[in-house]
């Protein structure tokens, strides 16, 4: 199973971004997915999870501006990205959630990813 992230790109502070995360050689409705981000030289970063279910989990920065979605019949994870700011710009990755988001508290714990299954992240950059 492996999942891919896209749909980043360059946007003014105040815009909006949708990403995308597919999954590749498996069901999605089984899992639940978490994105997280890491800017350069800072840590890696909770952002969102969403549960197999659909409960959905945000870091306190993206409350009120980031809401998540799955749609398991295309096998893909939004994450819609509304009044960016120039420090939500980073790399955003996807990621199955092991614990199925119970417990997702927006700290970022490696051990909460399954390992091999997210690939190289989307590249969302904000200008001021």
């Amino acid at each position: 199973v492996q999942l891919q992230a896209s749909g980043g790109g360059l946007v003014q502070a105040g815009g909006s971004l949708r990403l995308s995360c597919t999954m590749s050689g498996g069901a999605l409705d089984t899992y639940a997915i978490q994105w997280f981000r890491q800017a350069p030289g800072k840590e890696r970063e909770g952002v969102s999870c969403i549960s197999s279910d659909g409960r959905t989990y945000f870091g306190d920065s993206m409350k009120g501006r980031f809401t998540i979605s799955r749609d398991n019949v295309k096998n893909t994870v939004y994450l819609q990205m509304n009044a960016l700011k120039p420090e939500d710009a980073a790399v955003y990755y996807c990621a199955r959630d092991i614990f199925g988001c119970v417990g997702w508290t927006g700290t970022f714990l490696r051990s909460r990813l399954v390992k091999g299954t997210y690939g190289q992240g989307t590249l969302v950059t904000v200008s001021s």
